[in-house]
């Protein structure tokens, strides 16, 4: 259940994101989440993609830096609250949150967020156990 995350070190210079994004297009690999955090001189690029290990060869062969890490993806209802009740849920269990990111859902259409938890494997069981619907990389 846990989803693997390429987290790139990226300098904030014109260009650099559009580089790893057409490296990974014309890979045909295709990114199903990304989140850019940045500071004046750098950044950290999240993204999940459809292969993972391809995308971290290819990024590597281009020269970029890079870790992998496990995520998970949770499905929120499209309802005031809701992703309220899931941190209430993982915070009664003692749980860090460490960074979260998502889409903006379609009206009346479910989310779905990544988060990274201080320990995911008991955020999966927690939450699981919970009827929260928890994806994997499929």
């Amino acid at each position: 259940m846990k989803i693997k995350q390429l987290s790139i070190f990226l300098e904030n210079k014109t260009g650099r994101l559009s580089h790893i994004v057409n490296a990974l297009g014309n890979a045909n690999i295709n990114i199903r989440a990304i989140s850019l955090a940045d500071t004046s001189d750098f950044g950290i690029l999240r993204m999940i993609v459809d292969d993972t290990e391809q995308a971290k060869q290819r990024l590597h062969d281009i020269g970029f830096t890079l870790s992998v890490t496990d995520v998970i993806a949770v499905e929120v209802q499209d309802k005031p609250g809701e992703f309220g009740q899931i941190l209430a849920i993982v915070e009664q269990a003692g749980l860090n949150v460490e960074y979260v990111y998502g889409p903006i859902s379609t009206k009346g259409e479910n989310a779905i967020l990544i988060l990274r938890f201080e320990d995911i494997d008991k955020a999966i069981e927690i939450l699981t156990s919970h009827g929260i619907k928890v994806f994997t990389n499929d």
